[in-house]
């Protein structure tokens, strides 16, 4: 099972194989045109993420963790001089032990799939669901085995 949000259209399709699951309206980023590129940018990330940390009541609810910044993210980051080449190693470390990578690097973090409402571009970079939605999204939370992000 896997989930794609699509950015520019607002949705998060739940998807099993080739069988639609569920879809829903998101909210996301302040600043939601382009991929995430630094902490504090309002951005929502672009790219394959999986679920890596699940909270049952955060600051905005029910939320599922995504492990941004990804391996890809870290490379890219590393490249165009945005990151030092030990915060690259400690991001692709926390990848190949399948862990959550450090959410303190100039990249950001803390990346959620939250409950919060979906009606307006709200967030510091995360996909926020309404409540009625994350009913049906977060008993999945074991079965969803990647979440991407597309513009």
């Amino acid at each position: 099972m896997f989930v794609r949000i699509e950015k520019a259209r607002r949705t998060l399709t739940v998807w099993d194989g080739r069988k639609r699951v569920f879809s829903c309206r998101v909210g996301l980023g302040r600043a939601p045109q382009g991929p995430k590129r630094r902490e504090g940018d309002g951005r929502t990330p672009e790219g394959a993420y999986r679920v890596c940390l699940v909270k049952e009541a955060g600051k905005y609810g029910r939320s599922l963790g995504l492990s941004y910044p990804s391996a890809r993210d870290a490379r890219l980051a590393y490249a165009h001089g945005r990151i030092d080449l030990p915060t690259l190693a400690n991001i692709l470390a926390a990848h190949a032990q399948n862990k959550r990578p450090p959410w303190g690097s100039p990249l950001g973090g803390e990346i959620y799939l939250h409950e919060g409402g979906s009606q307006t571009d709200w967030t510091q970079g995360c996909v926020a669901l309404d409540e009625g939605d994350m009913d049906i999204l977060f008993p999945l939370r074991e079965q969803i085995e990647r979440v991407e992000i597309v513009p």
